[in-house]
């Protein structure tokens, strides 16, 4: 059986104390899947760069890679066994694709891994493999990243791309559940439209087509996980969640499969 890949939206690391909806689609998902995978490769914003690099730890670690959050954030951990192998084998599927990636064998789990894998997996049983996000890819880029990828699938390995669907910080409103903010359903529904129709061109020039594009994202780290999610899994998407997180911060969630 191949495993889809999963996009997941992270938001705010309080998503860790307060699932709201996205932590339920999460833990709903992973056990409609019935098994689980012989390890996870995870994308995040929040390990970036020019290249690519890729965690060999023998044992993950949650690193709160936060400030000014409640104290009971900082306590959680997320302890899953890492597997050098795993990064060994992805190090040479892209090199088999041209594409170079070193070995750190001390970064720890960010919380763009971290979080969304304690409602996925919250034994933290399965071996986790972090790739970081390569800064010099637009969204062409990032596709035929996940492309290379791909071949993961077969291998019992799950291809998660963590990052959030809209991520203006300076939008953001409290509480939790407030009102959204206009430009950001607009958004959501245009890349749900999109991704339904298989519209890869359009998807690809989100930049300009995208309703509210430049506001959704100041910088586009946050969505360009989403594209190697694509790229690795195919153009069939489902849709997990569409929740709406500080008014601003567009929570969804896709599986893509072939």
């Amino acid at each position: 059986m191949r495993w889809p890949t999963l996009f997941v939206s992270h938001g705010s690391p309080m998503l860790a104390v307060e699932p709201g909806l996205t932590g339920p689609a999460l833990a709903d998902w992973s056990a409609a899947q019935g098994r689980k995978p012989k390890g996870v490769l995870v994308v995040s914003p929040h390990w970036m760069g020019e290249g690519l690099a890729l965690s060999t730890r023998d044992r993950q670690v949650a690193w709160h890679d936060f400030g000014g959050f409640p104290p009971e954030l900082y306590t959680l951990q997320y302890g899953a066994p890492g597997s050098p192998a795993l990064a060994s084998r992805v190090q040479a599927l892209l090199s088999g694709a041209g594409i170079a990636a070193e070995q750190d064998s001390r970064r720890p789990l960010d919380h763009g891994a971290w979080v969304p894998l304690r409602y996925l997996y919250p034994e933290a049983d399965v071996p986790v493999v972090q790739l970081s996000l390569d800064l010099g890819r637009d969204a062409a880029g990032q596709l035929a990243l996940g492309r290379a990828l791909a071949p993961l699938r077969d291998e019992d390995v799950l291809i998660i791309g963590s990052g959030s669907l809209t991520h203006n910080l300076r939008d953001v409103r409290m509480p939790q559940n407030a009102p959204a903010v206009p430009y950001v359903p607009a958004f959501q529904g245009w890349y749900a439209s999109k991704l339904a129709e298989r519209d890869l061109p359009a998807l690809l020039d989100w930049q300009a087509q995208a309703p509210g594009a430049a506001r959704a994202h100041p910088h586009d780290e946050h969505l360009m996980p989403l594209y190697v999610a694509l790229g690795a899994g195919g153009p069939s998407a489902t849709r997990l969640t569409d929740e709406i997180s500080y008014g601003a911060l567009a929570m969804d969630a896709y599986a893509f499969e072939d």
